[in-house]
């Protein structure tokens, strides 16, 4: 009786939640209508119009609390009043704000909007928050959405987008361009940290995590807490031909819809509210101009009911770079009736609104495709609560930078710093051990963020870290000054590209090494984002190889830690390491994260997601068919395929060890209607706790299209202390054994499966 009162009580919750969604809904929707109907075809355009920041301003930014930046009156009024725009983005000259002079800014954008101009409508103003609030100074500042991947623990891709979405919050903007859900399956790719890996089903889980902290639940974005969030990139954005960004991509359909539609159409279903589209081409498509992509696809078959916005000069370069638009007129119809609601347009907005009025007047683009952009754009300024509250109140933020959610920034990366190599348990290493600290990246705040953090590509990031500890730092704090001598060896050249590096005292750290136990070596990448995060070569740089040879060579053993936004070519130093670990881009507190790690206070449990290459041809994702891991075979032709990674994905050490036993499945055959339950133990053997993602991969073991050696299906981290034991669950069905076959239907074909967790396999047989 018990468990059926708990069961109508579930679903009496669920139905009166549903009554109130619709019912907010409709109240919604004939605002909505009301205020679009007594909108003009101009002030409509304006709406679908989105322009960075420093159009409206003027001047140096100003960097006190007590200064706002210095808008521009005359460019906020033809801007707002003249033209109606309806969007802002950006930040002021490329440099993060106090919150206070983010409030006062926002405050006195939408004074103009809601007291100046005919409409009344408020300015939605968005930013591109991804590890934290990016753009104000004094947020906490998370590891990037690559390490929160690499915890494989979906709570911190929740607690990071929370306490960003608060922080963001309390700079007055109420819209976060994030998560990003892009396939991480090239290393080349210069933003291949943006995101969570090479694997769809990380991609998916992590990317709702992240979700439901940006926005919370059922619709929650009017909270002063929550922000709406944004998709990025629709789609297929991150595996360019060339590696290169905003490149070609060639994706056959099928690839297109198994591997990279899955996260945003996750994403869609839990209702993000707004969607980035892809800069690139696909298949010699250009994805803003794609009537299949955008409306076919996402808006009429997924029935994403948001806004769908550009990304930066996208609509432009239909004409300047992709030269399928013969003027910036004919792009912007290619676009909009592509199915674009809003344009990130970002500087010339006038040629954009004129041009558009113009194209509806003369019938190349439907005034109903306007008002349903419009709509939508409407829709999200309500549900934001925009009109009641366009810009919020900073004392209502208390827990901004507190040490709460520092807290939380900290265990993330301590979480998600991952030991790939550990010769003779050279780590951890005793407290009292001398160590030469040295690389380009061991006292450098800007290295352990990356870009998007206080700028564009984080170069400024320095200004704004004094507080926070270097690797270097937490290393003297951890063990003692005394006890930590520091020679670059070799250091970046921090006003050139974020490759250059130069020899510093590199003849020193080598003779360092001969009076310490041993040596820290920090390598890696300096920050970039975007296009000039375009590389020729994914090898390490010529001089960190040398610098890591030489030390080496010393006869001390080296720790290799990398820091880096993507994995670069080390198969030419890795034998000669006895210890390799890899912090990705940690945030302000990864370098007290990884002396924690090193010197053994918290024992390391992050995991590879994404295959470490061993070299810069070798582009295989863990996902690879049969026909590129074969053995040697003799006959005709003598050939070989290769799958030689550095390191597998979900390869990860710890300090412990696991045990792993008794793997079952309820049963050996199952329909479509089953619900398969799966279970391992677990053991801790070692002589200490510690953290271990259990990973469930399955194998189709024939199919119609040549399957993938593996698959990840599902994932949970659990906490041992030694001796102990835990028998973990998962639950899988026939649709997440599925594929897509070559006619882009998802299909479960019967026949046996293998499952397969750490060493252990057992097979599994779907039938009809």
């Amino acid at each position: 009786m018990k468990k059926t009162i708990l069961s109508t009580s579930v679903l009496l919750t669920t139905i009166l939640l549903h009554l109130s969604c619709s019912q907010q809904q409709s109240s919604v929707d004939a605002d909505v209508d009301k205020i679009l109907s007594e909108m003009t075809l101009e002030q409509k355009v304006g709406q679908m119009a989105q322009i960075t920041l420093d159009v409206i301003g003027n001047g140096e930014t100003r960097h006190s609390s007590n200064v706002p930046f210095e808008i521009d009156s005359a460019r906020i009024r033809k801007a707002l009043v003249d033209y109606h725009i309806g969007s802002i983005l950006n930040t002021t000259n490329n440099y993060a704000l106090p919150p206070e002079q983010w409030n006062q800014l926002i405050s006195y954008i939408q004074k103009i909007a809601m007291e100046e101009t005919k409409a009344r409508i408020p300015v939605i103003y968005g930013i591109d928050a991804i590890h934290g609030a990016t753009y104000t100074d004094g947020a906490i500042m998370f590891p990037q959405q690559i390490s929160l991947a690499a915890t494989f623990n979906t709570s911190h891709a929740y607690n990071t987008a929370t306490v960003s979405a608060y922080e963001t919050r309390a700079s007055g903007i109420p819209w976060n361009f994030s998560p990003v859900l892009d396939l991480g399956a090239d290393p080349r790719f210069s933003r291949q940290y943006e995101g969570f890996g090479e694997d769809p089903y990380l991609v998916k889980s992590m990317g709702l995590a992240m979700l439901a902290g940006y926005e919370g639940i059922n619709d929650s974005i009017g909270s002063k807490y929550k922000v709406a969030s944004c998709l990025k990139h629709y789609l297929g954005y991150s595996v360019p031909f060339s590696g290169k960004d905003r490149t070609p991509a060639y994706i056959p359909d099928n690839i297109l819809r198994e591997y990279h539609l899955e996260p945003f159409r996750a994403a869609v279903e839990a209702g993000a509210e707004s969607v980035m589209i892809n800069s690139g081409i696909i298949n010699g498509v250009t994805i803003h101009a794609s009537h299949d992509l955008i409306t076919k696809l996402l808006k009429e078959e997924l029935k994403f009911e948001g806004v769908v916005v550009t990304d930066w000069m996208d609509i432009i370069n239909l004409h300047t770079r992709d030269k399928i638009a013969q003027s910036h007129k004919e792009a912007i119809k290619l676009a909009v009736n592509a199915g674009i609601d809003m344009s990130m347009i970002p500087y010339e907005y006038e040629t954009f609104c004129t041009n558009l009025v113009e194209l509806v007047k003369e019938g190349e683009v439907k005034e109903s495709r306007i008002d349903d952009a419009v709509r939508r754009i409407l829709k999200l300024k309500l549900k934001l609560n925009l009109w009641e509250h366009p810009v919020t109140n900073i004392s209502d933020y208390p827990e901004f930078g507190s040490e709460k959610s520092a807290r939380l920034a900290y265990e993330a990366a301590a979480e998600a710093i991952t030991l790939l190599k550990n010769q003779n348990s050279t780590l951890p290493l005793q407290k009292d051990a001398k160590v030469l600290v040295c690389g380009p990246n061991a006292n450098s705040m800007r290295s352990l963020n990356g870009g998007w953090s206080y700028s564009w590509q984080g170069e400024k990031t320095e200004r704004f870290t004094s507080r926070f500890n270097t690797i270097l730092e937490a290393i003297q704090n951890e063990i003692g000054a005394q006890n930590v001598k520091y020679v670059p060896g070799v250091s970046y050249i921090n006003e050139g590209m974020y490759f250059e590096d130069k020899d510093d005292n590199f003849s020193e750290a080598i003779r360092s090494a001969a009076t310490v136990d041993a040596v820290i070596l920090c390598v890696g990448e300096n920050s970039y984002c975007e296009k000039p995060g375009d590389l020729n070569d994914l090898t390490l740089s010529a001089n960190q190889l040398r610098l890591a040879k030489e030390l080496a060579g010393t006869g001390k053993p080296v720790i290799l830690v990398l820091n880096e936004g993507r994995p670069r070519s080390i198969h030419s130093i890795e034998p000669d390491m006895k210890a390799v670990v890899q912090t990705y881009l940690p945030g302000n507190y990864g370098g007290d994260a990884l002396a924690d790690i090193l010197f053994g206070d918290v024992n390391p449990s992050g995991r590879l997601p994404y295959t470490y290459p061993s070299y810069p041809n070798s582009l295989v994702t863990y996902y690879h068919k049969p026909s590129e891991e074969q053995k040697r075979a003799e006959g005709a032709y003598v050939y070989e395929s290769d799958y030689n990674p550095q390191y597998e994905f979900g390869h990860g050490l710890s300090y412990t060890t696991f045990e792993y036993s008794n793997l079952k499945v309820s049963n050996s055959t199952f329909t479509e209607k089953d619900v398969l339950k799966v279970t391992v133990d677990v053991k801790n053997t070692g002589s200490r706790s510690g953290k271990e993602s259990i990973l469930l991969y399955s194998s189709d073991v024939y199919a119609s299209m040549t399957p993938d050696v593996k698959r990840l299906r599902r994932f949970t981290k659990i906490n041992l202390e030694p001796g102990q034991s835990q028998t973990v669950e998962f639950e899988i069905r026939a649709k997440d054994l599925a594929f897509v076959n070559q006619y882009g239907l998802w299909v479960t074909e019967p026949g046996d499966f293998e499952l397969m967790i750490s060493g252990l396999r057992t097979n599994i047989t779907f039938k009809n």
